[in-house]
């Protein structure tokens, strides 16, 4: 069971890489989809007896790529089959593909890919959902909770995209493969920037067995975000957004238990958490600020920060805290927002106070988790038994790991 969960990680892992790899060799999605897909089933079956490749990235890149070849000349029984150069230009070695992935144009598949999904012919949505979907692998339902959304909904956003996409291989106008110039990816960024925090957001809000096996897009999203500041060294928000994912990530040993429960902010010990990940991420924000240009992600990154400098619960600026979600709010209206600022304000001025807040969000949120948690949070904390258990066994059944779950029953015993 060990060995699958270790190859498992690995293909997640690997997924970005190989699928850009194929992506860009083939231009068929659905193609470099099918033909990883086939390659991973192949890793299944040859890594426990072989033992893994030194690079697994490359060792799917070739395999999937012969898969490709092999249907494309299926294809073609039925039609011409094209120049060789068409659908590829490498070589039959892996260490070839290895050495040309690494001379990608953006010195990395992955970062180009982003850049063509986030195509501005697409809707901001679409362009978000799809690089989630083809990058990171991750499930429509995943996708779904991600942007708060319908199952349904989410598939035909998906739909849409890679048809628009398939269309640019027609010759009716879709949306062409071709890397974007300076002008376009400066256009691009505020996408891109978008769809790698809601990867790492994927990662992080993952609990119990979970935990590990999505902490490599944690790793991945840091990884691309610091690629993404090589080619924007003086964009203060990129800046703040790879502050933000390390000032969250350094907390990852220390936000769940032996058992994989979870525990919450102020009860982890905080000798478990990697200063040197806190220290970059400080950095990066100081810097960042120096520039006086605020946005959204600086703002999460100081709150973070705040956090992160407070070496127990109760040093908590939390008067601050709340200061800057209001500067969020402002920035970045949402109800989320508007219900972590209700934390900050039950700390500062009570649960009455804060259930205020919250009790307005009910209809936009009523499918979230964390809301159905806070209320009941703070409807216990204000004797209101009946109510707070209502609110727990509502959370309870939106849960989405059993992490999740089991942390809401621990409060229900404590009402019991």
């Amino acid at each position: 069971m060990d060995e699958a969960r270790t190859i498992g990680t690995t293909l997640t892992a690997a997924r970005p890489q190989a699928l850009a790899a194929l992506l860009r060799y083939f231009r068929d999605l659905d193609l470099a989809e099918e033909a990883f897909q086939e390659a991973c089933l192949r890793a299944l079956k040859s890594w426990p007896q072989n033992g893994p490749p030194r690079d697994p990235a490359a060792w799917l890149i070739f395999v999937g790529r012969n898969v490709a070849l092999d249907t494309v000349r299926r294809r073609a029984r039925q039609s011409e089959l094209p120049p060789e150069e068409v659908f590829s230009d490498t070589e039959d070695a892996e260490t070839e593909v290895a050495a040309r992935m690494d001379g990608a144009h953006y010195r990395d598949d992955v970062l180009r890919l982003l850049f063509i999904c986030c195509h501005p012919e697409l809707p901001s949505t679409q362009q978000i959902a799809l690089a989630l979907r083809i990058v990171s692998g991750l499930s429509v339902g995943q996708i779904a909770r991600a942007f708060l959304v319908s199952e349904a909904a989410m598939e035909q956003r998906l739909t849409r995209a890679k048809a628009r996409i398939a269309r640019a291989q027609s010759g009716e106008g879709g949306v062409p493969f071709e890397p974007p110039g300076p002008v376009e990816r400066a256009e691009r960024l505020g996408a891109v920037a978008a769809m790698l925090y809601l990867v790492f957001n994927e990662g992080y809000s993952a609990a119990g067995d979970q935990a590990a096996a999505r902490e490599p897009l944690c790793e991945e999203a840091i990884r691309l975000t610091r690629l993404l500041l090589r080619l924007f060294p003086a964009e203060p928000e990129i800046m703040g957004l790879c502050a933000l994912m390390l000032l969250q990530h350094a907390r990852t040993s220390a936000r769940f238990d032996a058992e994989g429960a979870v525990i919450l902010l102020d009860k982890q010990d905080r000798a478990l958490w990697n200063r040197a990940m806190i220290g970059e991420g400080l950095a990066l924000l100081d810097k960042a600020m120096r520039h006086r240009q605020p946005g959204a992600y600086q703002v999460q990154a100081a709150i973070a920060a705040l956090h992160a400098r407070a070496e127990t619960p109760d040093e908590t600026d939390w008067a601050q805290i709340d200061l800057l979600y209001g500067t969020l709010e402002i920035l970045q209206p949402s109800p989320v927002v508007t219900l972590n600022r209700a934390v900050a304000i039950s700390k500062l001025r009570g649960p009455e106070a804060a259930l205020a807040m919250v009790e307005p969000l009910g209809d936009r949120l009523a499918g979230y988790f964390h809301y159905h948690g806070l209320r009941g949070a703070l409807l216990m904390q204000l004797g209101r038994t009946r109510e707070a258990r209502e609110g727990f066994m509502t959370a309870i059944s939106l849960a989405t790991t059993s992490a999740e779950a089991a942390h809401i029953r621990s409060h229900l015993d404590g009402l019991k």
